[in-house]
């Protein structure tokens, strides 16, 4: 993402939400940059960083086609 595509988007997260208020944040437009681009790439890259991620299982999308056809 460019500054120029995203700026709006960073803006708008830079508001935060009630438990980011509660915890703090000391930039909030650095955080939604972050933010922002990680969720852009698990977009771009959902196989990858859903082996990435420790929130979800390990079954890719084929995985879990094959498994719901069985």
């Amino acid at each position: 993402m460019t500054d120029i595509d995203n700026s709006d988007q960073v803006a708008e997260r830079a508001h935060l939400l009630p438990e980011e208020l509660a915890a703090g944040s000391d930039d909030p437009t650095a955080q939604a940059e972050v933010i922002l681009a990680e969720s852009e790439r698990r977009t771009l890259e959902p196989e990858a960083t859903q082996q990435e991620s420790v929130q979800s299982d390990q079954s890719t999308s084929e995985d879990r086609t094959v498994a719901d056809h069985a």
